[in-house]
């Protein structure tokens, strides 16, 4: 007879899902809606440089219908407008604000965006994705004020915890920077989502794994995972094209098995919100897996069940404070 398969505390699906946790602490499903606030970032505009990311071509994702001329109200029309064909039953929408450093610009900017956004009589909050050195002491506290009456979530784009990951793929930041910005974050009282790449080139699967000690260490509410893709228009992307040997991409069983091996390291505690990406065709050049976006939670969850491990099942708290 075949092995028992031991018993996980997050059910069948083997790890802690964001998506639970929202709908016992909102009564319900929160849905997002992406909106264009016309922002830059500083890898882009000459602060920092002018390329930007390696990796990074927002077109990627960044929903097609989606029009920077409309107003954040009329983008937010265009959401709802699809999403309650899609999800009739959701008791929340929040504005999420993805593409490039939304608290990237002058105060009285950042604050008229997300003004313009909460007073649609729709949203309950935001969603607000960022660089880690894009939040200074002013912006961080103005979002824990709208926290006190609203949903505040804010995305950090951490991208790896190894430093030459990041000065590789041209990050900009080093991850202290990351860390500290997590901490005054998590300090105000924000619930803090950290966005991770798993495969960029420089790192290796023992920094990887170790990037899950690193991120247990810090007030972390929730995490994103995806993996490397490459997205034509990218400086990693004709760097590939020019010596496919220069970047190592991950195959899709590969990727669940470094999955598996890095939630059964991250603390428990930690929910995670995604565990992957998905590019539009057109502009995904590598890898080319046979999986799409919804299979790899099951998929997940199934190499989990056959290891007999769950999320944070060989997490130690006595490895998980940063040196």
């Amino acid at each position: 007879m075949p092995a028992e398969i031991p018993p996980s505390p997050f059910g069948e699906r083997r790890y802690n899902a964001w998506n639970d946790y929202v709908k016992l602490r909102h009564g319900g499903r929160v849905q997002k809606i992406s909106v264009l606030g016309g922002f830059t970032c500083p890898n882009r505009d000459g602060t920092l440089g002018t390329g930007g990311c390696s990796f990074c071509n927002n077109a990627g994702f960044t929903p097609g219908h989606l029009d920077r001329r409309q107003s954040i109200h009329a983008q937010i029309d265009s959401g709802l407008e699809f999403l309650r064909r899609r999800y009739p039953r959701t008791r929340h929408h929040i504005a999420y604000f993805q593409s490039y450093s939304n608290t990237y610009g002058e105060f009285d900017r950042l604050r008229a965006c997300y003004a313009e956004a909460l007073a649609h009589p729709e949203i309950s909050g935001l969603a607000i994705g960022t660089r880690p050195d894009c939040l200074p002491d002013r912006v961080l506290d103005y979002l824990a004020e709208l926290a006190q009456e609203h949903i505040v979530e804010l995305e950090i784009g951490v991208e790896s915890c190894n430093d030459a990951a990041l000065q590789r793929v041209n990050r900009g930041h080093d991850f202290a920077s990351s860390a500290d910005a997590i901490r005054r974050a998590a300090a105000r009282g924000l619930e803090v989502s950290a966005h991770l790449i798993l495969g960029l080139p420089g790192e290796s699967p023992a920094s990887m794994l170790d990037g899950a000690r690193q991120l247990s260490a810090l007030p972390v509410r929730s995490l994103k995972l995806h993996q490397l893709d490459l997205v034509r228009g990218t400086a990693l992307a004709r760097e590939w094209e020019a010596d496919p040997a220069a970047v190592t991409l991950l195959g899709e069983d590969d990727y669940i098995a470094l999955l598996a091996d890095f939630i059964e390291r991250l603390s428990p505690d930690i929910l995670l919100q995604r565990l992957g990406s998905e590019v539009p065709p057109k502009l995904k050049l590598a890898p080319h897996w046979n999986l799409r976006l919804h299979e790899l939670a099951p998929r997940l969850s199934a190499e989990l069940a056959r290891r007999g491990s769950w999320h944070g099942s060989r997490y130690e708290t006595a490895f998980s404070t940063l040196s």
